[in-house]
C-alpha cells in the first residue's frame, strides 16, 4: 500500500470512529449528561488509533516482530474499566446508583473506535445505530411504562411504606 493511500485509510478511519463517537455523545448530552459528545468523541478517537497502530502502524515499523492486535484491545478494554468506573456513583441519601448507563456507553464506544480502527466499518455503524436506540427509544420506554431504574425503586420504597408493621 502506498503511503498516500495508507494515510487515506488511516484518516478516514480516525475521522469516522469521531463521527460515530460523536453521535453517541450527541445523545448523552441531548440527556443532560456530563459525558457528552467531547468526551464520546474522544473515547472512540483513541480506541481507533489505538488499533490502527497495534495493526497497522506498528508492523510497518518493525516488519521482523510479529504482533497481535487482540493484545491491544484487551488492554482498551481494561482502561476504559477504569475511566468508566469513575463515572459510577452510589448516592447514599437516594440509596441509588447512578451514571451505569453513561459509563456503559463510554464502553460501547471505544469498542465502536477500536471496531473502526479495525476497519469493521459496518459492524461499527450497526452498534452505533444500536447504542443509540438502547440509549434513546429504550429510555423513552422505560419513562412511558415506569419502569426505569428510578422508579423501581420509589415502586420498592413505596411498597415497603405500606408494608404493615407487626
Amino acid at each position: 500500500m502506498e503511503s498516500s493511500d495508507l494515510l487515506l485509510s488511516i484518516s478516514t478511519k480516525l475521522i469516522f470512529a469521531l463521527i460515530l463517537g460523536a453521535i453517541i455523545g450527541l445523545e448523552r448530552s441531548l440527556s443532560g449528561k456530563q459525558a457528552g459528545i467531547r468526551t464520546f468523541s474522544l473515547i472512540s478517537l483513541g480506541s481507533a488509533l489505538f488499533m490502527i497502530l497495534s495493526n497497522t502502524i506498528i508492523p510497518l515499523s518493525y516488519s521482523q516482530v510479529s504482533f497481535d492486535p487482540t493484545r491491544t484491545l484487551g488492554q482498551i478494554i481494561v482502561g476504559l474499566g477504569f475511566l468508566a468506573g469513575g463515572l459510577v456513583f452510589f448516592k447514599e441519601k437516594e440509596k441509588r446508583v447512578s451514571g451505569l448507563t453513561t459509563a456503559a456507553a463510554v464502553w460501547v464506544s471505544a469498542a465502536i473506535g477500536a471496531a473502526v480502527g479495525l476497519g469493521a466499518y459496518l459492524t461499527a455503524i450497526i452498534t452505533t445505530f444500536l447504542v443509540f436506540f438502547v440509549l434513546d427509544i429504550l429510555f423513552r420506554i422505560e419513562k412511558k411504562f415506569h419502569l426505569s431504574e428510578d422508579e423501581a425503586i420509589n415502586r420498592e420504597s413505596n411498597l415497603k411504606k405500606e408494608e404493615p408493621k407487626e
